[in-house]
């Protein structure tokens, strides 16, 4: 039976999220409008003269003052140096973006409790699990590092997706299937949903790397971000940590099609594809520590395997017929 009070209000939870996650959104798109400026400023002192007149009860660079040392901070700068706009704007989309992961989070207990069954039955509530992971990874990996100037880059995706959730994908609460009626459900779409919100994490960065490469780091909102060997070297810790939870997930999908098919394989759209995601990692991976590989070479080889998971997620679960047909559309 379907608790249709509980539906609604996981329904009202996802709403609010959508809108306290817009507001975060602009947030950090006003934290950094107010750090390009800044950023502009520290850039023309490093490219000022090293020597300087004395002024009337001033000294020289040399006396104490202010070296190019000191004016060239590493890039992003402290948050003295941040405009305190910039801050508060920045402090605001941060505790709107983990309100909103806790509403995603109460939105999908809700409806899991709504029909009393973990709540990764079809694409409305996989985009909805994928959009809330993505965000915990997201709020939890800024906790160990300042990642204030990525945050407009994931929330605006999480936004665009948590739409098509609402309106391509939304299906009604109701009973699972008798043939995801298993503890393998739990296990195994959970990670999977876990490994996808740090691929898309790690896909968000690995793209302003790769801009930052093509177009240099002084053009428009490229230059907010760090250098280009962090971004990769995020890009490159991000999949460290992704890859083996894929391969995992790639593991429990045969151990729980023997049990529900009598087969580890059966060459089913949807087991091929989340092999073939796991083989464009692999490549990554294997690219990324290989000499005679450029950074950015490997990373297109990461780009393209999210490519695969939207292939997976938003057209194989849709439009191809197999035994994974569990979109609920």
């Amino acid at each position: 039976m379907t608790n249709e009070t509980l539906a609604s209000y996981a329904n009202l939870s996802l709403y609010s999220a959508m809108a306290v996650l817009t507001l975060s959104m602009l947030g950090y798109a006003g934290y950094l409008a107010g750090l390009l400026p800044a950023r502009d400023a520290r850039a023309e002192s490093a490219d000022a003269p090293d020597r300087e007149l004395v002024s009337a009860g001033g000294g020289s660079a040399g006396d104490g003052g202010p070296s190019r040392a000191d004016a060239v901070t590493a890039r992003g700068g402290s948050d003295a140096q941040v405009p305190l706009r910039a801050r508060k704007a920045a402090g605001v989309a941060h505790t709107l973006a983990l309100l909103g992961t806790v509403l995603l989070f109460a939105s999908a207990a809700l409806r899991g409790a709504s029909v009393q069954r973990w709540p990764l039955g079809n694409m409305f509530e996989f985009g909805v699990a994928a959009a809330l992971f993505t965000m915990v990874v997201f709020v939890a990996y800024g906790l160990r590092r300042d990642l204030r100037w990525l945050g407009l880059f994931v929330v605006a995706p999480v936004l665009i997706l948590l739409g098509l959730a609402n309106t391509v994908w939304y299906t009604e609460a109701a009973e699972l299937m008798p043939s995801l009626k298993s503890v393998w459900l739990v296990i195994h779409v959970t990670v999977a949903t876990i490994s996808v919100g740090l691929f898309a994490v790690g896909f968000v960065i690995a793209l302003l790397y790769l801009a930052q490469d093509r177009f240099g780091t002084e053009r428009g909102v490229l230059r907010a971000l760090p250098d280009g060997k962090t971004l990769e070297r995020l890009t490159y810790g991000l999949h460290i940590i992704a890859f083996p939870l894929w391969t995992f997930t790639l593991i429990a999908g045969a151990i729980w099609a023997r049990q529900a098919w009598g087969s580890y394989w059966n060459w089913d759209p949807k087991e091929v594809w989340t092999f073939i995601i796991w083989v464009v990692y692999a490549a990554y991976l294997h690219a990324r520590v290989t000499r005679g590989w450029r950074r950015q070479s490997a990373t297109w080889v990461a780009v393209a395997g999210f490519v695969c998971i939207i292939v997976n997620y938003a057209v194989v679960n849709m439009y191809f017929v197999g035994q994974h047909s569990y979109s609920g559309l």
